[in-house]
């Protein structure tokens, strides 16, 4: 029976192998993910290597509270911020515009993904790596996103140096992804919030903001 303590050692493993530049597979609040610093492009080729996904697919990226939105986006507009307060953390990405010198594997056209999990051992991770993770699912290209230990190695055997097994993730369901610039969005993947709500959201702030 894992315990308090046995999760704590968990995570301080699975903090210094990112921090050494290794791949760690953890528990988030949809399924379970694959995360290396996105500083350091040898560990983010890894985890392309790991997916066989295209290198012309960008990685997103998970941070552990909303105030560090400014590590990745250099200035996040209103809409962003009000959808990020509403659904953070939660199972919302957002990719957003952002100028700032990251790593190219993380961006796209001047874009890039983030968001912040509703999950204590991602979070835990990334406040004790102490910086912005990857957090592309664990699981093949193509295959169905793992939602436990057990299937991370079945998918990806031992080319993950640590997997931080805390049972099955919570949704079992990848996370909705929209794209917010100049005050619209577009909703690119619908998974954990619906599309509908994201929609509603959007429109309650633009009538406010009209009504200013």
């Amino acid at each position: 029976m894992l315990t308090a303590g046995s999760y704590d050692r968990q995570i301080g493993d699975a903090a210094r192998v990112l921090s050494q530049g290794g791949v760690v597979a953890f528990p988030t609040d949809t399924v379970y993910g694959l995360g290396a610093d996105i500083h350091n492009p040898q560990a983010v080729d890894r985890v392309y290597e790991i997916k066989g996904r295209p290198k012309d697919s960008p990685l997103p990226v998970l941070i552990s509270d909303i105030t560090h939105i400014t590590e990745v986006v250099d200035k996040p507009e209103p809409l962003a911020l009000h959808l990020a307060e509403l659904s953070w953390p939660g199972g919302l990405t957002l990719v957003l515009p952002t100028k700032l010198p990251l790593n190219a594997q993380v961006v796209q056209d001047g874009f890039v993904a983030v968001r912040v999990p509703d999950d204590p051992f991602c979070l835990r991770l990334i406040d004790r790596f102490g910086g912005p993770i990857t957090g592309t699912s664990a699981n093949r290209s193509g295959m169905p996103p793992a939602i436990n230990a057990k299937q991370v190695r079945q998918q990806l055997g031992d080319r993950v140096d640590y997997i931080l097994d805390a049972g099955d993730a919570q949704q079992k369901t990848p996370s909705t992804v929209v794209k917010v610039t100049g005050g619209t969005i577009e909703v690119l993947r619908e998974g954990v919030v619906s599309g509908t709500a994201v929609q509603q959201a959007w429109r309650e702030f633009t009538s406010g903001s009209l009504s200013a």
